[in-house]
């Protein structure tokens, strides 16, 4: 098999989640994984700001925002792009979550979301409040869907 062909698989459901220390769009200072604790988080690995795709995903989180919050739900983006990228990004679209700036691809090494070639394969984590990882899907899964998901584990 070459290594163009190989499939990346998520991280499993139920195994601790890789823990980060990144700078982040409208953060000063880094943000980490443990910021999150007895919360649920989403984490959304995209691959390029600015695109029609990325801004259809994170738009659609931001649109929803409301409905997580009720869920005890905080939402958070990822990707290589400088801050200064992230920056204009979020204020463009009005995000109202931090976007990690992965400029090493550590994270995305971490939780199996960088591509053979260096790219960022689209991957969606939900990480509960003791740092599980309750859901991890490729592609971009419906805000209804992830909805469900947290009301299933949060049940």
């Amino acid at each position: 098999m070459t290594t163009d062909t190989l499939e990346l698989t998520p991280l499993a459901v139920g195994t601790p989640a890789p823990d980060f220390n990144l700078p982040a769009s409208g953060a000063e200072g880094t943000v980490k994984l443990t910021d999150y604790r007895g919360k649920n988080l989403i984490i959304v690995f995209y691959p390029k700001d600015q695109t029609p795709g990325c801004t259809r995903q994170l738009c659609s989180l931001r649109d929803d925002l409301a409905v997580f919050k009720g869920l005890n739900t905080e939402i958070l983006g990822s990707n290589p792009g400088s801050k200064e990228s992230h920056e204009r990004f979020s204020e463009k679209e009005s995000y109202p979550f931090p976007i990690l700036v992965d400029a090493d691809k550590t994270m995305a090494t971490a939780y199996q979301a960088l591509k053979p070639e260096g790219g960022i394969q689209r991957t969606v984590y939900i990480i509960d409040g003791q740092g599980v990882i309750r859901f991890s899907q490729q592609g971009m899964p419906s805000d209804e869907e992830l909805a469900a998901a947290i009301r299933g584990f949060s049940a």
